[in-house]
């Protein structure tokens, strides 16, 4: 079975699906949760009533899971601070978009990002956070919204797809200065990217991570005992090495391989 909210910030969908898939008693249950404390709940549910749950891309605030699969997040944004401070030469002004309170994924990511920053790049300054939750049209606004209060902005960092897409739709449209680092890829990322109004891209690998975690499940189900942990690196991509067939195979997955 298969099934998922709506938007990305509909915890409470979420919960009355994982609540469903636990009257039906599946054998075990693979969930990324959209809030790291409101699916607490539901995750020792089906825990005490012997359901194994792996949990992936995103983090929970409980133990109760058999499993965790997922981008090492802070590590991911360490990784966008130093692609922005080598881009604007160790100096600049710069803002973020955020994505929404809660996530865990994405907290990680803002905090290591923010971190690093303040650790090791101190010409850097983040006069700016503002929260897209998730949407396009949200991101694009408040990234609007800060473009016009910090008009000497120098770079910026969006921690998901979305506040990536949003973010490159406003400096479009400006055509200013401002470089950027996104996260996440999609079609129309990889086409900014090429045509230079994105920097480059932090991204993950979520074909292993769906594939892992229902290996993991299958371990759970078989008697053994995987992981409790299983962070995947994070990659940055660029112009220069969008076409290296290692970030192309993470990219574009042979999915026929396993779907025929």
């Amino acid at each position: 079975m298969w099934n998922g909210p709506a938007t990305e910030t509909s915890y409470n969908e979420q919960i009355q699906i994982v609540d469903s898939m636990i009257t039906r008693r599946l054998s075990a249950i693979v969930l990324a949760p959209i809030d790291k404390k409101a699916m607490v709940g539901v995750v020792e549910r089906a825990a005490k009533a012997g359901i194994p749950v792996v949990i992936f891309d995103s983090a929970i605030d409980t133990d109760l899971f058999v499993s965790q699969v997922a981008t090492d997040n802070y590590a991911a944004g360490c990784v966008a601070a130093d692609r922005v401070a080598q881009i604007l030469g160790g100096k600049g002004r710069v803002v973020m978009v955020a994505v929404q309170p809660g996530a865990a994924s994405t907290m990680a990511r803002e905090q290591g990002f923010e971190d690093t920053i303040q650790k090791k790049h101190s010409g850097i300054q983040i006069v700016d956070k503002r929260y897209g939750m998730a949407d396009f049209a949200k991101s694009r606004d408040v990234t609007e919204n800060m473009l016009t209060a910090h008009p000497d902005l120098d770079g910026l960092f969006a921690s998901n797809e979305s506040s990536a897409v949003g973010a490159a739709l406003a400096l479009k449209a400006r055509q200013g200065k401002v470089k950027m680092v996104g996260f996440d890829w999609s079609p129309t990322l990889l086409e900014d990217l090429k045509a230079g109004a994105i920097d480059s891209l932090v991204v993950q690998h979520p074909f292993e991570m769906g594939y892992r975690s229902v290996l993991a499940a299958v371990e759970k189900l078989n008697g053994r005992t995987p992981a409790k942990i299983q962070d995947l690196a994070p990659r940055l991509v660029t112009r220069e090495n969008l076409a290296d067939p290692e970030v192309q195979a993470q990219l574009n997955p042979n999915l026929k391989k396993y779907l025929d």
